[in-house]
């Protein structure tokens, strides 16, 4: 068995430095943030960017994936607070906004929930994809929501609420009346 070495204590604050400013850049300029600008920003050299986020999509996980799994976590703090088809309506309206607010997120969490690539895989995928999972299950034996219904393709709605939001042109999407209507409306369509 191969032993894995801990990171050295420079290494450490390199990445560190560089999720810092990929946080900033990500939230400025969206995904598409410029990677030689994060570098810039982290006082760090491009060799050091690719030794720790071999591509663009790690280092967009990386960043947001303490945000993603807070999101994943409300799942259960909500379902200890609600009955299971509330629970999981809400907690869809709170992941809905959080996409819409945090600019990139939307990009990361698609790729995390579409099937074929090896996103799906991914931690950020892992963690909403549990938290769907038990939400969706829990809403089923409740028989609030149709039994044919998989987390994957409630996710994959989800998404879709937040990009018809977006382009709704409202001031604030994530706190308008629209992310509210388009998931009533998906909803109808989840009920049992």
């Amino acid at each position: 068995m191969a032993r894995v070495r801990p990171m050295r204590a420079d290494a450490r604050r390199n990445r560190e430095r560089l999720l810092e400013a990929a946080a900033v850049a990500f939230a400025e300029h969206g995904e598409g943030a410029s990677l030689e600008d994060i570098v810039k920003r982290a006082g760090v050299g491009t060799g050091t960017l690719y030794r720790h986020f071999p591509t663009r999509q790690a280092l967009l996980e990386a960043a947001y994936l303490d945000r993603i799994e807070a999101i994943a976590a409300r799942a259960d703090v909500i379902a200890a607070e609600r009955a299971p088809g509330g629970a999981l309506l809400e907690w869809l309206g709170e992941l809905a906004a959080g996409m819409i607010r945090v600019r990139g997120m939307k990009t990361l969490l698609g790729t995390a929930v579409t099937a074929g690539g090896s996103a799906v895989d991914t931690a950020c995928g892992d963690c909403l994809r549990g938290a769907a999972g038990r939400l969706v299950r829990a809403a089923q034996a409740e028989g609030t929501l149709r039994r044919d219904v998989e987390p994957i393709e409630v996710l994959r709605l989800v998404h879709g609420v937040a990009t018809a939001v977006e382009s709704t042109g409202e001031a604030d999407p994530a706190e308008g009346t629209s992310v509210r209507r388009y998931l009533s409306l998906v909803w109808d369509g989840l009920r049992a």
